[in-house]
């Protein structure tokens, strides 16, 4: 299955770098757009659970490196759920 990361831009400034184990995050989020905190939770929730469902479809298992990446995103979103009209943008892609 074709990897790729994708880099992200959180509130503050401060730029990630995120693991998926499928292109399908091309499908939930476009580079150069900004989300709302709580839609860029939704799409990359998304996206990373149909990337680890592929996996499972293909290995058997799902991905833990998906669900992994998914809990840091979920966990470094709580800094900013009280900063009004927080937003996340989407640097690139890295295939």
């Amino acid at each position: 299955m074709p990897e790729m990361r994708f880099h992200v831009r959180w509130p503050d400034g401060s730029t990630e770098s995120c693991y998926s184990p499928s292109l399908v995050v091309k499908d939930h989020l476009a580079v150069g757009e900004t989300y709302a905190l709580d839609d860029f939770l939704g799409r990359a929730s998304t996206a990373l659970h149909t990337a680890s469902e592929r996996v499972k479809a293909r290995y058997g298992h799902a991905c833990s490196l998906a669900l992994g990446q998914l809990a840091r995103i979920e966990a470094a979103a709580e800094r900013f759920r009280a900063t009004p009209d927080a937003r996340v943008g989407v640097v690139r892609f890295e295939e």
